[in-house]
């Protein structure tokens, strides 16, 4: 079973000015001359973990991590009021990841994103197909509207009617009829921090508690830190709203401009979060794409048969 790569700094670290008030953080390690690989985290607005930088052989890839707008170190923060969602949408992340790209001096990269971080990778790479060389998806993600009513309309909920009636906790009573993503919003911006801290941190416990085969403690406690819920929440729930400014069906209506260019999937059996339709129904209608199903797994990118699969995939493509 494969593991991690051992720990690993980066040898080059920034802020890179990305317009409308915003600086992302970006880091480099592993080997300088190595492929291109540019790592993809979730949420959106959830960030980088040192625990990313070693999917990848150090030795073979030049491995590139960012934080995307409004989390992470990139800055402004999604929990602080300077932080303008109105200029934070998957257009502008896809703007922002090509203005990187430039910036690092990069022709082609590999992409390997999991959760939001697929749909990320889908919509840049099916604008800019000529400068991906490969893509790794995992807990594959469209943002569909039933993908995102599934988690949060109640679908996943009978499976964790504990964790679910946590997530309803700060919702009054009368509204829970109603589309929570919007009851939600107003709770998550309301000017009294003692109603969207408590509303950010249900939020966000909701997605740890979900996120992992077996429910683990320690996930959940990191995901209800309460700077790290309010700016997943916020953020989240802004993009939910809009659909991630994407058309029904655009990102699966569309695949077929990535014609040509290898395509990984890596999916757990079990996940709740992103449920494995997804990973079939794109499957069907992007040219040549791989699927692995894990049976004993659910979302999380660090899950053995998921990790597995993940390193087993960029280790291959490093030798293409």
């Amino acid at each position: 079973m494969r593991v991690l790569y051992p720990e690993i700094e980066p040898y080059d670290h920034g802020m890179l000015p990305v317009g409308d008030g915003n600086a992302l953080y970006w880091e480099e390690c592993g080997n300088p001359e190595g492929k291109p690989v540019v790592f993809l985290h979730g949420g959106p607005g959830g960030g980088t973990l040192p625990r990313h930088r070693r999917l990848f052989d150090p030795r073979r890839y030049r491995i590139v991590l960012f934080d995307q707008r409004g989390c992470g170190r990139s800055t402004p923060h999604g929990s602080t009021p300077e932080a303008d969602l109105a200029v934070n949408t998957t257009w502008h992340l896809v703007a922002d990841l090509e203005r990187l790209r430039e910036a690092r001096g990069i022709e082609k990269w590999q992409m390997l994103g999991g959760s939001w971080g697929c749909v990320l990778a889908l919509a840049y790479a099916e604008m800019y197909p000529d400068r991906v060389s490969e893509l790794v998806l995992r807990g594959v993600a469209t943002l569909r509207r039933k993908e995102v009513q599934w988690l949060y309309g109640g679908g996943a909920a009978c499976l964790f009617p504990e964790a679910w009636s946590r997530f309803l906790a700060p919702v009054p009573y009368a509204s829970r009829g109603a589309d929570l993503i919007e009851v939600y919003h107003e709770l998550l911006h309301h000017p009294d921090p003692d109603v969207h801290r408590p509303a950010a941190q249900a939020w966000s416990r909701w997605e740890g508690e979900t996120v992992k085969f077996t429910p683990h403690a320690g996930v959940v406690d990191a995901f209800a830190e309460p700077e790290f819920a309010l700016a997943i929440a916020r953020i989240e729930n802004h993009y939910f709203r809009h659909g991630g400014w994407l058309a029904e069906d655009q990102l699966l209506r569309e695949a077929g401009k990535l014609a040509g260019i290898p395509c990984v999937l890596v999916q757990g059996r079990y996940d709740v979060v992103t449920p494995p339709t997804t990973a079939w129904e794109l499957a069907q209608v992007l040219p040549g794409a791989e699927l692995h199903l894990i049976g004993d797994a659910g979302h999380a990118f660090d899950e053995p048969g998921i990790l597995h699969e993940l390193i087993g995939t960029t280790d291959r493509f490093a030798r293409v």
